[in-house]
Parts: structure tokens; sequence; C-alpha cells
């Protein structure tokens, strides 16, 4: 016997990778160059210098035992003062490094405080539409239920009139992605204040902390003037979690971190907890040779200049042709409207058809809308327009 619901997830891989796993083997095919792959979204410019000088130097400078030996279990303490001392000057807060837990990626940070907030089957956390796929079985396979809030979709915004009407007894929190994935939308101050509003009256209501759980790996990714707000500071029970897989483009390098504010309610027991919840998953001790890069690296920004230059010739070619689309101020995501209304039948045809991978928005929680990474080469989204152009004129007959 096994595992049904995990068996399922296992032997079912998201679209996303489906996708790319499809474009992977056409490219054998016909060519890479023949093939439009805007599935996945894995950085494409590289970490900054001083990522590789560090990991370099530490290798030639540190004693070989520490290097590859284990850390403590939340991270090494020089680490966590690092990451504590950049937040603290960047958002005119004071962070603690004891405030900081550090994992194997934004994921793990993840899961393992939607552990520490299941404390029963009825527990409830929301999920703000459009939405990372992953969420519903991060949450749903730890115990506890996930609450869709619908999207938004004339500003991507959050309809905080759903949010309220959605809250209840079991409510224990709701996750914000902001920079969003898949919209690349950036929740304003207005919004995230009145979500805070609302959470502090239910969370009187009801007796107990609705807390907001921030997932910010694209928190660097911003553009033009757009400033991402830090929400611990609207909302005193907010936990972080972060990844640096997007800001200095570490992916493979699986490190992030968990930050619960003592001053959140019943914060320091929380932190014992998401700790706890680490430990059962496997998840403590991260990767030492890149704890000891981040600790050199922590206020170190990414260079977008190759993102915003694809984001804006996405953006305007394809409103130009008629898709409609909120324009991203962060991440490096294009949500577009499929001009037939079916984003599955549409991005079937451009698979089919041209070779252009766009992943169907049904699996984010919006139907009617594919994703577009464009964390792809500028000569790739050039030669694809002529795709997207025949695709609009097909569909919109």
């Amino acid at each position: 016997m096994i595992n049904q619901e995990f068996y399922k997830l296992g032997s079912a891989p998201s679209v996303i990778r489906q996708l790319f796993a499809y474009g992977y083997e056409k490219a054998k095919e016909v060519g890479a160059e023949n093939v439009f792959d805007y599935s996945i979204g894995n950085p494409s410019i590289p970490a900054p210098a001083k990522v590789n000088e560090s990991i370099k130097a530490i290798v030639d400078e540190v004693d070989s035992i520490k290097v590859h030996g284990y850390s403590m279990a939340a991270g090494f303490d020089e680490t966590r003062a690092a990451i504590a001392e950049d937040l603290s000057q960047r958002f005119d807060i004071n962070v603690k490094s004891g405030e900081i837990f550090i994992t194997c990626g934004a994921a793990p940070a993840l899961i393992s405080v939607i552990k520490a907030l299941t404390v029963s089957q009825d527990t409830e956390i929301m999920i703000v539409a459009p939405f990372f796929p992953e969420y519903k079985p991060f949450i749903n396979s730890n115990g506890a239920k996930a609450v869709v809030i619908p999207a938004d979709t004339q500003a991507f915004q959050i309809d905080l009139r759903k949010v309220e009407n959605a809250i209840n007894e079991n409510t224990q929190a709701i996750i914000i992605n902001s920079p969003n994935n898949p919209s690349g939308v950036v929740y304003t101050v207005e919004t995230l204040t009145g979500l805070a509003e609302i959470l502090r009256e239910k969370g009187k209501k009801y007796g107990h902390p609705i807390y907001i759980i921030a997932d910010e790996p694209y928190r660097e990714l911003v553009y033009g003037d757009t400033k991402v707000p830090f929400i611990p500071c609207i909302y005193n029970n907010t936990i972080v979690c972060y990844s640096y897989s997007k800001s200095l483009s570490l992916p493979g390098e699986r490190i992030g971190y968990v930050y619960v504010p003592e001053a959140a309610e019943d914060g320091k027991a929380l932190f014992a907890a998401v700790a706890g919840a680490a430990r059962i998953g496997g998840h403590v001790c991260p990767p030492t040779l890149i704890q000891m890069a981040i600790e050199r690296c922590a206020k170190e920004r990414p260079d977008l200049a190759a993102y915003d230059e694809n984001r804006l010739l996405l953006y305007n070619s394809l409103t130009e042709m008629g898709y409609e689309c909120a324009k991203p101020d962060g991440a490096f995501y294009l949500f577009v409207k499929a001009p037939n209304g079916d984003a599955v039948a549409f991005s079937e045809t451009a698979k089919l058809e041209h070779n252009l991978l766009v992943v169907p928005g049904d699996g984010f929680g919006c139907p009617g809308y594919f994703r577009l990474s464009y964390c792809v080469s500028n000569d790739m989204i050039k030669r694809s327009l002529g795709s997207f152009k025949a695709l609009i004129e097909k569909f919109s007959k």
C-alpha cells in the first residue's frame, strides 16, 4: 500500500514542468532556436560577481571541515546576523538574528510555517488568485484547508471584500505573494493596509491572530520607481518566507529563510514551532557553503536591465497586437488574457502549431489567462512575436 495523495502528486507533474519537458524534447527534434519556451521561471541573468568570488574565496580560505560540515539547525549565527542587518537597514525595522531561520529555499520555508500554523483538521489558510500552484498541495498535504480568494482581474490586486467575507473562526493565515507569480503585479500600500485592518478586526472577533505569510522570492525584482512594501512594517503578525533563487539567480543552491518577528503575537513560540516543523520535514542545517556566501552577499542586488528590456518588449508588443494583460511591475512574468477565453485550448494550439510554450492560468486559480516567463533571451522574444500575432488573429475570428 502507498499513500494515494502523494502518488497523485508524484505521478502527475505540474503543467509547467510538463511544458518544460516537452520543449526540451522538441528542441532535439526541430532545434532549440525553433522552440519558444516561456514555461519556467529559471533566472537567465548571472549571479552577481561577488557571489562566485565569495564561493571561491571560502573554498580557498576556510577550513574544509567547516565548509563541508553541518551548520546549526537554524543556520550559522553569522549568516542570520548578516540577513538581519540587511533587512534592518533597508526597511528601517529592528530585525534580530534570532528571528531568522535559514531554510533550503522558499518552499521548505512555506511548508514549515504552514505546519506550524495548522492546529487542527479545521485549520484554513487563504490563498489569493492568481497564486503559485504549489500552495494548494503545501497546505492540503499538511492537514489544513486551502481557501481560494478569487482573482481581481481588473487590477490584479486583492479583492478585500472577498477576503473579509471568507474569514471565519478557523482562518489561521493568508499567503501573500508580491511581486506576484504569475501576474507580476506588486500589491500596493493601500491594498496591504486595507488587508491588515481586516485581519486585525477579525482577529479580535475570533480571539486569535490571523497571520500574513509573505512569500517574497521576487522582492528585489521590481522595475522603475516601484517599491515593494515590507509587510511586517504594516502588520506585526507577518511571517516572511524568502529565497535567494531569483534575487541572486541561485535556484539550484536552495537557500532562503523564514523571518518570524518577535513582535508578532506568540512570536517566540511560533519561531520554535517553525523550527520543529523544519525538523520534522528534514530541512535543518541548510547547505553550509552557500550559507557562508550569503553571509558575504546579503546586501547584493540583481542587475535587472535584461529582464526590464524583455518586459517592455513583450508587454508593448502583445498589447499592440490586441492582447490584454496587467502591466507587470515586478518578477519576470506576464499574465495574459487568452483571446478566445480558453487558456488551455490556446496553450495547446500554441504548442502544437508554433512550438510556443505558454502556461494556462487554470492551475494558478485564474482560468482564461496564460503565463509567460520572460527570463529568456531577448532574441527568442523577437523571433516568437510572429507566432503570437498568428494566434491572436486565429482565435479572434
